[in-house]
């Protein structure tokens, strides 16, 4: 899931995979803006065929928070 996500996220913005760590902040550290986030959040909807809360992700500030939303998004 880790590894799939840093793949969607080098599609937003310019950081090389490997400086991403289940601690990055998508906004300090990775460089979204808002929209950025929204659009990829539109993005892990497809792709992991889940539905996201807008509520709730707006609550998610690092990858791993990220990731842990995912596959708890994905068990149900």
């Amino acid at each position: 899931m880790f590894e799939k996500l840093v793949e969607v996220i080098c599609n937003y913005v310019e950081v090389e995979p490997a400086t991403v760590k289940p601690e990055s902040r998508f906004m300090e550290d990775l460089g979204f803006t808002s929209f950025d986030f929204m659009s990829m959040l539109g993005e892990l909807e497809d792709q992991f065929d889940v539905e996201v809360d807008e509520q709730e992700a707006a609550n998610i500030r690092t990858v791993g928070e990220a990731v842990e939303y995912l596959e708890k998004l994905s068990a149900q």
